[in-house]
């Protein structure tokens, strides 16, 4: 369970604050609270109850802390007192956070007044006490109780940390020039009161710098499998090897924050509803006093979304053709053909594989033998049982044996009583004072795909004969200028570390999934700036994007040669239109032969060569009243042989004639002929206009995929997706 926390945030609001300085756009002010919304915002995300943060007004125009009726305790105001702080909280403080008026207010008294909120709150119970004061140290202060506050900083365990606007900092590389002689001593202050606390000084110029790294939350081990390895059955015999271990993972992919489904509350709702809809965090917000539950109900216009599922079947006596039943009524089945079979609850376990957790070592094999893409999972770690010195000393005898061997360990793993068994692969890790195996899932028989793909050293002819030089292998040439392009473009030595020395450019402790860390960038943006334009990604997230530059530039010759090698050649753009005349094979000797023949143009398509022939009328024609005219005498050929066919002896046959006529329309981009035609097919076969029932014409045409044509398919169609699936719900009567 995580550390409770107490974290009081001292903002200077001075009017000083206003002031821009060394060409920010911003005001520091602006440009010091992205420091402070970012680690709320971060605090807020994380919706730990035991995260609490409270925040004080440094030099504001008006006075409201405990100490208010002393003289030096004037113009330091307590905006949030420490809490677990809600969105609607949050943007209530985004509106009391604003530039003063005055320059009157101490930053020590304000210490002062921190340190007495932390301690009213946590009182002597256990928690991580923070203090984090952000100034421009132009204000008076008085630092005559300076000893007595690092007394009870130090006793009371609270971190003091203080980020100053333009402090100077030799250890990143700031020094302010022309500093103010006056801010330069209150910087020597704070410095002075933080070492001696053991606290953090620093510059703004460093905090707001390092917001772009991302912050990976920890994650707490959860163990998937605890018991024992087993090598033998030790019921069975007394030399059978158990070692108690736990099983964790070692690699996990992280997982996008997921979205819900809210909706905007109606303003007619009656109360009851109103109640019934809130969501969990105007909920939460309402606990927290009258104030905070007004503030949800202006930030909080949308309820949370409650799903239902009903279950119908088909009843001819019901109205409207369908009756609900309960889910309890409902049986499984397995699909068998086009059919279904039932299993009922009694036999359900007849499906069911009977185990019982256990790790049990079935085999080993050489480390040689075994190829990387048989991985099925992500890899964990075995590691013996916590507080169990033989258990650890017989797991390191096991890893130590495995890597003298250059063998791996092949397991069978139930990870809980009841749960499908898998097969592990365990290898050995042995680093410096730890020694584990890790273990990936391997695949079963059926779990291999086996395709067979032509080689790409050699071209097999039709008699068997292996050729190494043909037109579609690569060249020696090409080879040796794609090494070198390859080679150029190595990055496992394009960065340098702190040294200097060349080092891996984008080592994986560096590299950041972007959609993670972007959708949590954005959203704490959003929970306080809910009008203003989304920030540009962090750089570190783009960082690795594109190749880098320098690199680029250094290859670009080797590129150049490989091109030249592959001889390679621009594609010409495609051309947009209809494609009337498509390209027909010319002879070598370049003779038409339509001519030498004297073929004439097709006009009329017989039903007995239809296929042909509509293909040939097609092909000697662009005017677009002779492709409808082909296709209005296709469409009448196809509807005869349905109407006509004893049975579905001839549905073949007008499956074909459709796929074909599908292709050639499609090709010649007029999509629209073909889906009237299929649209009127469809209303003759439910009405039973094509000699009776022919439904099962309908199934047939369905399994070819020889529905609409949409907008996917052709950009001229004007049927979209969903529209093009319309003939579904024929299949619910087939």
């Amino acid at each position: 369970m995580a550390d409770k926390e107490a974290t009081v945030f001292i903002v200077d609001v001075g009017k000083s604050m206003g002031e821009k300085h060394h060409g920010r756009e911003r005001s520091d002010l602006d440009w010091a609270m992205e420091y402070v919304w970012d680690k709320i915002t971060s605090t807020v995300a994380t919706g730990r109850k035991s995260a609490t943060i409270g925040v004080l007004g440094l030099r504001t125009d008006d006075t409201a802390n405990e100490l208010e009726k002393e003289e030096s305790f004037e113009h330091i105001t307590v905006l949030q007192p420490i809490s677990h702080i809600l969105m609607p909280t949050l943007r209530d403080l985004r509106d009391k956070i604003s530039l003063s008026h005055t320059d009157e207010g101490d930053a020590i008294s304000a210490l002062v007044i921190a340190i007495q909120m932390i301690t009213a709150y946590c009182r002597k119970l256990k928690y991580r006490r923070k203090i984090v004061l952000v100034t421009n140290a132009k204000g008076q202060m008085d630092a005559d109780d300076l000893p007595e506050i690092t007394k009870k900083l130090t006793d009371d365990a609270i971190e003091l940390v203080v980020l100053g606007v333009d402090f100077d900092d030799p250890e990143f590389g700031v020094k302010e020039e022309d500093k103010d002689p006056f801010k330069a001593a209150n910087e020597a202050t704070f410095s002075k009161l933080v070492e001696a606390c053991n606290g953090v000084f620093g510059t703004l110029v460093q905090a707001i710098s390092e917001l772009g790294l991302p912050r990976i939350k920890p994650v707490r081990p959860v163990p998937s499998y605890r018991g024992r390895m087993n090598l033998g059955d030790p019921s069975t015999y007394d030399s059978a090897m158990c070692i108690d271990v736990e099983r964790y993972p070692r690699t996990k992919s992280a997982t996008v924050p997921s979205a819900s489904q809210f909706v905007v509350r109606s303003e007619f709702a009656n109360g009851n509803e109103a109640s019934a809809g809130q969501s969990s965090t105007t909920l939460l917000a309402a606990d927290d006093g009258p104030e905070a539950s007004h503030k949800a109900d202006d930030a909080n216009t949308l309820a949370s979304v409650k799903n239902a599922r009903t279950y119908q079947v088909p009843d001819d006596s019901v109205a409207t053709g369908k009756r609900d039943v309960e889910r309890e009524e409902l049986a499984k089945g397995y699909e068998y053909g086009r059919t279904a079979v039932p299993i009922s609850e009694s036999d359900e376990n007849v499906t069911k594989l009977e185990t019982k957790a256990s790790l049990e070592l079935v085999g080993f094999i050489p480390k040689e033998q075994y190829e990387r893409y048989m991985h099925m999972t992500v890899s964990n770690v075995i590691i013996a049982q916590k507080a169990n010195g033989k258990a650890s000393m017989a797991l390191s005898s096991v890893a130590h044996a495995l890597f003298e061997l250059d063998s791996y360990a092949v397991g069978r793993l139930v990870t809980k009583d009841d749960v499908a068994p898998v097969l592990v692969l365990l290898a050995p890790s042995i680093e410096p004072n730890y020694e584990c195996l890790l273990d990936v899932q391997l695949p079963f028989a059926e779990d291999v795909r086996s395709y067979r793909f032509p080689p790409l050293d050699k071209v097999l002819t039709v008699s068997g004969k292996a050729l190494t030089e043909h037109r579609n292998l690569p060249t020696s040439s090409l080879l040796e200028a794609m090494d070198r392009y390859v080679d150029s473009m190595d990055l496992s030595r394009f960065g340098t570390d702190e040294d200097g020395a060349p080092s891996e450019y984008m080592p994986m402790e560096d590299t950041f999934s972007p959609v993670v860390h972007r959708i949590d960038q954005v959203t704490r943006w959003r929970a306080v700036h809910p009008t203003e334009p989304l920030p540009p990604p962090y750089d570190v997230l783009t960082k690795f994007s594109n190749p880098p530059e320098e690199l680029l530039q250094a290859a670009q010759p080797h590129l150049n040669d490989a091109i030249a090698a592959a001889n390679v050649k621009k594609v010409p753009p495609k051309q947009k239109g209809r494609k009337r005349n498509r390209d027909q094979p010319k002879p070598l000797s370049g003779l038409n032969v339509d001519e030498l023949l004297g073929r004439q143009k097709r006009t009329k398509i017989a039903a007995d060569n239809a296929i042909p022939e509509f293909k040939q009328m097609l092909a000697t024609t662009e005017d677009p009243n002779a492709i409808e005219d082909a296709a209005k005498q296709m469409s009448g050929i196809i509807t005869a042989q349905i109407k006509n066919s004893f049975g579905d002896i001839a549905y073949a046959r007008a499956v074909e004639a459709l796929s074909v006529m599908r292709e050639e329309l499609t090709g010649l981009e007029e999509p629209a002929i073909y889906n009237v035609f299929i649209k009127d097919l469809k209303r003759k076969l439910l009405a039973g206009e094509l000699g009776g029932n022919r439904r099962e014409m309908w199934w047939e045409l369905r399994k070819s995929r020889l529905g609409l044509i949409d907008k996917k398919q052709s950009s001229l169609s004007e049927v979209t997706e969903e529209e093009g699936k319309e003939v579904a719900p024929l299949l619910s009567h087939v």
